[in-house]
C-alpha cells in the first residue's frame, strides 16, 4: 500500500510566518502599478469586478515578482474586450474560447478571465467552459489553495476564503473543495501537484495526496501535450526530487513515465544504493548542479541534461542478468535506454531534436568509463568529441553527475581521470579543430585526383580520409592524397 507522499529532506522552501505575510500585503498592492488601478477603475465604473488571480498573487507573498498578472472579473469576454480597448491598443483574444482577452500597456502585461465554472464530462480531455457569477465561486474551481486568493481591485480587499494564506505559510498543497471532486473535474491537477511540489519545496497535504494515489490512473484521459508540459515544468524547478518522488508515491508515473518507477526493482550493479531508482533521482540532482549561468556552456536550468539524467539508466531492467556468484550485470543497458527513451519522448509528444539529444546522451553516458581504465589515445579522444557532437557539454555533465559512489576513494579516481579527459580535449583543440573533424580532402578533391564521377566510391574514399584523420589527426594534403592513391590502388 502507497503512503502519503511524505516531506523529503532537502525540500526546503523558505517558509516564513502568517504574521509576515500579511505585513507584506499592504506594501505588495500598494505597489501595483498605477496602469493596473487605472484599469480597475474603469471595470469599476461599468459594474464590473476585477480581481488579481492566483499565482501572481501567490508569488507576491513569496517575495517574486510576476511580469504577467492574471485576473479575473464579472464581465462577460465581450465586455472586457471593450474596456481594454479604452485602455489599450494592444489587445489579444486567443483565449476567449476560455474566457480569456489580453492586454499589454508599457510594461504590463494583463490577462483577463471570466469568472468560471468548468465542468468536464469524466471522458474528454478537454474542460466544458461554463462562466460563473462569483469570486468565490471560481477561486473553488482553482487547482490548489495556495493558487485561490485573490485581491479585488481598485479596493485592494484580499480574498482568502479557503485558507490559502496558511497554508503558503505552511508550505502545504492542498485542494479548495474534496480533492476527489477537484481531482474528477480535472486529472491534470494530479500531476499540476507534483509540479509545485518540484517548483515550491512545498508538501502534498495527506488527503490531498491519498486522492492523487486513488484516482492516478485517470491521467490516462489527459492529453498528451498537457501531462509533457507538466513534466517539463517539474523537472525545471528548484527540488525535482519531490516533484518525481510524488509521481511514482501516487502512482501517476507509472501512467506517464512507467519507466521510472520500474527502476525501484532493480540493483545498481556496484551495491552503492537501495535501487536505480534512488541513484537516479541522486543523478538528477548532480547534474542540475553542474548546470551553470547564463553565460555558461550548460545554461541553467537545461531540460536536455536534466531529461537525460533521469532517462539514463530506464534500460536496466530489460538488461538485468544475475551473474554466477550473485553480481548483477546491465549490459548493453546505454543502448537499450536510449532507445526506450525515443519511445517514450515520442508517446509525450516532445519535439524531434529534443528527442533526438536526450537520447543522444542516454546511449553515450557509459563511453568515458573505459579512460578510468586505461587512458585512451588522441584517436579516442576525437572519436568521444566527434560522436558527442553538440552535446559534448552536457555529456560532461552527464557523465560526471553519474558518480554517486560514497567510496571517496573511487569518487576521486573517476573525476581526476574525467578531469584528465576534458584536459586531453582542450590540448586536441590547441592544436587541430577536434569539434568538427573532416578529411583533409572534400569530395570535390577527391574526385579530381581519382579523376572519378559523384557515386558510391566518392563516399567510401571519403570514409576511408575520414578514419585516419580520426586516427593520426591532419594528415595535410599531400599525405592525404598519398594514403587516397595508395588505398585506391588496393581496390583496383
Amino acid at each position: 500500500m502507497t503512503t502519503p507522499h511524505p516531506k523529503r529532506e532537502g525540500a526546503s522552501a523558505a517558509r516564513v510566518s502568517l504574521d509576515v505575510l500579511r505585513q507584506r500585503a499592504v506594501s505588495l498592492w500598494a505597489a501595483l502599478p498605477a496602469e493596473v488601478l487605472e484599469l480597475a477603475e474603469l471595470f469599476d465604473k461599468q459594474g464590473h469586478e476585477l480581481a488579481l488571480v492566483g499565482g501572481p498573487v501567490r508569488d507576491a507573498f513569496l517575495g517574486r515578482s510576476s511580469a504577467d498578472l492574471d485576473f479575473t472579473t464579472s464581465a462577460s469576454p465581450d465586455q472586457t474586450e471593450a474596456i481594454l480597448k479604452s485602455w489599450t491598443r494592444a489587445t489579444w483574444d486567443m483565449g476567449r474560447e476560455f474566457g480569456t482577452i489580453g492586454g499589454r500597456r508599457g510594461d504590463v502585461d494583463v490577462e483577463i478571465t471570466t469568472y468560471r465554472a468548468d465542468t468536464y464530462d469524466g471522458e474528454t480531455r478537454k474542460p466544458v467552459v461554463a462562466f460563473g457569477d462569483s469570486l468565490a465561486g471560481d477561486l473553488a474551481r482553482r487547482d490548489f489553495t495556495v493558487n485561490s486568493m485573490a485581491v479585488r481591485v481598485p479596493s485592494l480587499e484580499f480574498v482568502d476564503p479557503h485558507g490559502g494564506l496558511e497554508d503558503l505559510a505552511g508550505g502545504l498543497l492542498r485542494t479548495p473543495i474534496d480533492p476527489a471532486v477537484s481531482f474528477g473535474d480535472d486529472p491534470l491537477r494530479m500531476m499540476r501537484g507534483a509540479r509545485f511540489a518540484s517548483q515550491l519545496g512545498f508538501e502534498i497535504e495527506p488527503a490531498t495526496f491519498a486522492a492523487m494515489t486513488a484516482m492516478a490512473e485517470r491521467i490516462g484521459m489527459v492529453s498528451a501535450e498537457r501531462v509533457r508540459d507538466e513534466l517539463c515544468k517539474l523537472l525545471l524547478g528548484a527540488h525535482p526530487r519531490e516533484g518525481l518522488a510524488a509521481l511514482v508515491d501516487s502512482g501517476l508515473a507509472a501512467v506517464v513515465l512507467p519507466e521510472l518507477p520500474a527502476l525501484k526493482l532493480e540493483i545498481d550493479e556496484h551495491h552503492h544504493h537501495k535501487d536505480v531508482y534512488e541513484h537516479t533521482l541522486t543523478v538528477v540532482e548532480q547534474a542540475i548542479d553542474l548546470e551553470t549561468g547564463a553565460d555558461g556552456a550548460v545554461p541553467g536550468p537545461d531540460l536536455i541534461l536534466r531529461l537525460a539524467a533521469l532517462m539514463h539508466d530506464i534500460g536496466k531492467p530489460a538488461t538485468r542478468r544475475l551473474e554466477p556468484g550473485g553480481g548483477v550485470s546491465f549490459h548493453h543497458h546505454e543502448v537499450v535506454g536510449a532507445k526506450l527513451t525515443v519511445k517514450r519522448m515520442k508517446a509525450l509528444r516532445f519535439d524531434k531534436d529534443s528527442i533526438k539529444a536526450v537520447a543522444h546522451l542516454v546511449e553515450l553516458h557509459l563511453r568515458f568509463h573505459g579512460y578510468g581504465d586505461a587512458r585512451w589515445s588522441d584517436s579516442a579522444v576525437r572519436r568521444y568529441v566527434t560522436d558527442a557532437g553538440a552535446q559534448l557539454e552536457r555529456l560532461h555533465r552527464l557523465t560526471r553527475a553519474d558518480v554517486t559512489t560514497r567510496n571517496r576513494r573511487k569518487a576521486d579516481r573517476l573525476s581526476f581521470a574525467y578531469d584528465d579527459l576534458e584536459q586531453r580535449i582542450a590540448e586536441l583543440r590547441e592544436r587541430e579543430e577536434v569539434d568538427s573533424i573532416r578529411p583533409d580532402l572534400d569530395g570535390t578533391q577527391i574526385m579530381e585526383i581519382l579523376d572519378i564521377a559523384p557515386g558510391r566510391e566518392v563516399g567510401q574514399a571519403y570514409k576511408h580520409l575520414l578514419e585516419l584523420r580520426m586516427e593520426h589527426g591532419p594528415l595535410g594534403d599531400e599525405r592525404a592524397r598519398a594514403e587516397l592513391l595508395a588505398w585506391w590502388a588496393e581496390r583496383s
